[in-house]
């Protein structure tokens, strides 16, 4: 065969490649031209209640101005001026913001958007996509989900979006946002799921769905859409150095918005199961410490008093495995699915403890402010001597036992130098309560306990710090 027959069958087979690959991207044009009409966007209006500048008595003013004669006009539509002038004037101004968007979910005007949206405004004004404008009122919000509902009252029945099941939600599929990023209406993005059930720092009840769909300033409230057209998340967050699209978005589940948005409707709040305990990572090594084949599951740091965890019987080193069949695959996990569940409602709690695995039921409460008790204080034990991890126990003072509201019992690391301990995060000024589920009441009855380890074996330490609880896996040196 000729060089040039072959060359020409090459570039053919590579148009036809091109062909293929480029018909199976998505098509998001119908995707868009179907939904935008329902995605608002949303600005506020904080009123200020103050002045621009200092106020002064207009009176006077106005006598000065007529005695400058044709000047006075002149000054007098400077003081007047709403910007740039008037700085002594006494001109209230109030406070416009184009801050987010948000979606239509009913005909009727129900709108979801981020609390964050519209939080602490005095006003809320709706743009549709045909340009018409409403007033909404706010229906309710939960700040520990970041989502609003709005209501407008419209002379017409209103375009809504299709609401998905997030929990269908696959990583590395194809997701879609509108929104108003910066104020610039009706803009589209697109990207794929890059990690489902995020933690987010101090964001406890939201398992966020995590997007690389360009998101920024003013997409916050929107809708995500998959390529049904389907809304399976609300655009919450971002993740940035600059204030701008770095590559993460993170996006409340649409099964948590309307679990937040049913609440709202039902009874104006949201209610929130509570179970009573503070909880940490499972490392690797803990879980060798603890006998768990991998690290999984919340391991219960404290169980807070009259909790509803105290009350069932669930203890310190508990690692909490699943509850009601949902498996806890990470600390992290566990928030969120209390939390899906309302005060009074029976759950089953699978731990293990002691290596053996057991269910207990728990009938969740809802979490009340100044839940702490009065506990007594007593020292024990004169310092110790250094054991083979490398540090010296003590006695706690009166005053750290206030201070970290110890109960009877526990020992203070006084002294730490190289050794097991350090090397398993131990500091000095720690309160140990328990060594391998055993509470400590003496710096010699730990001493003893650490003597009796066998060598290379890991032990879990539960120690007391100012921020709270916290397990420690302790390699014990051969």
């Amino acid at each position: 065969m000729p060089s040039f027959v072959l060359r020409i069958w090459v570039l053919l087979f590579a148009l036809l490649s091109f062909s293929v690959s480029a018909r199976s991207l998505p098509e998001f044009t119908d995707l868009v031209e179907d939904n935008a009409p329902a995605v608002v966007n949303i600005s506020t209006t904080k009123k200020t209640g103050g002045m621009a500048g200092l106020p002064i008595d207009r009176e006077q003013l106005e006598r000065q101005l007529e005695q400058l004669g044709p000047w006075g006009e002149l000054f007098r539509h400077y003081f007047d001026a709403p910007q740039g002038g008037g700085r002594g004037a006494p001109i209230p101004r109030d406070q416009h913001h184009s801050l987010g968007s948000g979606f239509i979910i009913s005909d009727d005007g129900y709108i979801i958007t981020n609390n964050h949206v519209i939080e602490g405004a005095d006003e809320v004004v709706v743009k549709l996509n045909d340009r018409s404008e409403y007033i909404a009122e706010v229906i309710g919000s939960d700040a520990d989900t970041d989502i609003a509902l709005l209501k407008v009252e419209a002379d017409k029945s209103l375009p809504t979006v299709e609401l998905g099941d997030s929990q269908s939600v696959n990583v590395g599929e194809w997701v879609l946002a509108i929104g108003s990023p910066f104020g610039f209406d009706a803009s589209v993005t697109a990207g794929i799921v890059s990690a489902k059930a995020r933690a987010l720092p101090n964001e406890n009840y939201v398992p966020f769905l995590q997007t690389d769909v360009a998101i920024n300033p003013g997409n916050s409230g929107g809708p995500l859409f998959n390529l049904d057209g389907e809304v399976v998340g609300v655009n919450s967050q971002i993740y940035s150095r600059t204030g701008g699209y770095m590559g993460l978005s993170f996006a409340v589940p649409i099964d948590v918005a309307m679990d937040v948005v049913e609440q709202i409707k039902e009874s104006g709040s949201v209610s929130r199961g509570w179970l009573g305990v503070a909880i940490q990572e499972v490392t690797l090594e803990l879980a060798e410490s603890f006998g768990l084949d991998k690290p999984r599951g919340a391991l219960v740091a404290s169980v807070m008093p009259d909790s509803p965890a105290e009350k069932a019987g669930i203890e310190t080193g508990d690692i909490i495995l699943s509850v009601d069949d949902k498996d806890v695959r990470r600390s992290s996990a566990l928030p969120p699915i209390v939390g899906r569940h309302t005060a009074g409602d029976s759950v089953d709690v699978e731990v293990l403890r002691q290596g053996k695995k057991r269910t207990i039921a728990v009938e969740l409460g809802e979490l009340a402010s100044g839940k702490s008790g009065q506990r007594s204080d007593r020292s024990h034990s004169e310092p110790t001597s250094d054991n083979r991890l490398g540090m010296a126990l003590g006695a706690v003072d009166e005053r750290k036992r206030r201070a970290l509201k110890l109960p009877d019992g526990g020992v203070e690391v006084k002294q730490l130098v190289a050794g097991a301990a350090a090397n398993a995060g131990l500091r000095v000024g720690d309160v140990i309560t328990h060594i391998n589920n055993q509470a400590i009441n003496s710096a010699q009855q730990a001493n003893r306990l650490v003597a009796e380890f066998e060598g290379g074996r890991v032990v879990p330490f539960l120690v007391a710090r100012p921020y709270g609880r916290e397990f420690l896996a302790v390699r014990i040196p051969k």
